[in-house]
């Protein structure tokens, strides 16, 4: 117990109360907005990669992050870019409530500056809205990162809900091409070899091709990803010589 400046006792807050924890680096002494920023693409567009490098240049100021994910490619808790980044990571779930994970950083004596969260796309639309809340009563940056869109080319539920209430939406300019050398737009699904439209909305897997130029791998796997422009995910086509018609057949 201490004496304010009337002399009177005062009761330090417990560090797990809302005023007395630590919101977000300079933001008590300087009030500034805090902000929900949301990059999208394709697959293979870099956003893991990106994701990795905004935690590096955010780290490198003194800021101290949280990094959350679930679904990685590498059916590990972790952040994973295909060019062979990775960083350890908080493995999340639908029924995760991303304000306690912040609160319980703080319950714990340590500083939340920043959230990233990777695969994003998967989260519910109420997880989106209480990343808002974090941004907005808390003071606590996030960087998400998602798809924009399944494999039957339809928004996923948490990449609509950012689109409607992220702060800053930017899509990754990284460009990702389809064989055929145009931009790639769309995920793919492609089980056995054959391109599918219905199914499970999430389905993890990778986008590796069944065999890359002059390496010899094993058996394709039962189910990849591949990204397609607009004209050959309408047709089918996976490449130079796909079945056309075929591809349309479900497995």
């Amino acid at each position: 117990m201490t004496a304010g400046e009337s002399g009177s006792p005062t009761i330090p807050l417990p560090l797990s109360s809302p005023a007395a924890v630590p919101t977000s680096g300079d933001h008590r002494r300087n009030p500034a907005p805090a902000h929900l920023r949301f990059f999208h693409g394709p697959m293979d567009c870099g956003k893991s990669t990106l994701a990795l490098q905004v935690d590096h240049n955010q780290s490198r100021q003194g800021r101290h992050g949280l990094l959350v994910t679930q679904g990685d490619r590498s059916a590990a808790p972790q952040i994973s870019s295909r060019v062979g980044l990775c960083r350890e990571a908080l493995g999340i779930d639908s029924g995760t409530d991303l304000r306690l994970l912040v609160r319980d950083r703080w319950a714990d004596g340590h500083r939340v500056d920043y959230l990233i969260v990777d695969e994003a796309q998967f989260l519910s639309r109420g997880q989106v809205d209480q990343l808002a809340e974090v941004v907005d009563e808390s003071h606590v940056d996030v960087y998400a990162f998602g798809l924009t869109t399944d494999f039957r080319t339809r928004l996923f539920p948490g990449t609509q809900r950012l689109l409607e209430v992220a702060d800053d939406i930017q899509r990754i300019q990284v460009e990702v091409l389809c064989w055929c050398g145009l931009p790639g737009l769309l995920n793919a699904r492609v089980v056995d070899g054959i391109m599918v439209r219905t199914g499970e909305t999430v389905v993890v897997a990778d986008t590796a091709p069944p065999e890359l130029p002059g390496e010899a791998t094993g058996p394709s796997p039962a189910v990849r990803y591949q990204v397609l422009c607009r004209r050959h995910y309408a047709r089918g086509e996976l490449g130079p010589t796909a079945a056309g018609r075929e591809q349309l057949s479900q497995p």
